[in-house]
């Protein structure tokens, strides 16, 4: 069992931890969201560690900013491919759970990133967005960029999305 994290900002405290199961089981992806950014519901524990915020959302579209920092280095001193993945699939994967209806979940099946610059630490906010392209009813893809400060591109990407019934919407009692 985990242990919820918590941070305060702006007057306002946030919770970290996983979703839980049951109590998103009934309501879609887009009222998980507003419960999210209402902290009526926690956000992923990764968007802590990784210094990622979700800043907007819409049915069909995430779009997160990051601070690419001191902590996210590889040995050659630009910022890891595994950061600039993890915001990539955190706004992509999240474009498709907008999509969600009430009951289903989803995971990431695959993610294809195309780095075109470094991105260097200190090089301020950086903004990723994800757009749903197909919704099928097992599968879905979306498609997006990470953005620099100036607006430069740093990456695009594309991931792919399996949909499932989400376990406790069909455990026993429900």
């Amino acid at each position: 069992m985990t242990t919820a994290q918590t941070v305060t900002e702006n007057g306002k405290t946030y919770q970290f931890d996983a979703l839980p199961k049951e109590q998103v089981a009934g309501i879609s992806g887009m009222d998980v969201f507003k419960l999210m950014l209402d902290g009526q519901l926690p956000a992923p524990p990764i968007m802590l560690q990784s210094n990622i915020r979700l800043k907007e959302f819409d049915h069909g579209r995430a779009v997160f900013v990051g601070q690419p920092e001191k902590q996210f280095l590889n040995p050659l001193g630009t910022i890891h491919g595994g950061w600039i993945s993890t915001i990539l699939d955190s706004a992509l994967s999240c474009a498709v759970h907008t999509c969600l209806e009430p009951g289903e979940f989803y995971t990431t099946t695959s993610l294809t990133v195309n780095m075109v610059r470094p991105l260097m630490p200190g090089s301020g906010e950086v903004t990723c967005e994800g757009r749903i392209v197909h919704r099928g009813s097992r599968l879905a893809t979306s498609e997006g960029e990470l953005k620099d400060a100036r607006g430069k591109l740093i990456a695009h990407a594309t991931v792919s999305c399996m949909i499932f019934p989400n376990p406790a919407a069909s455990s026993p009692g429900r």
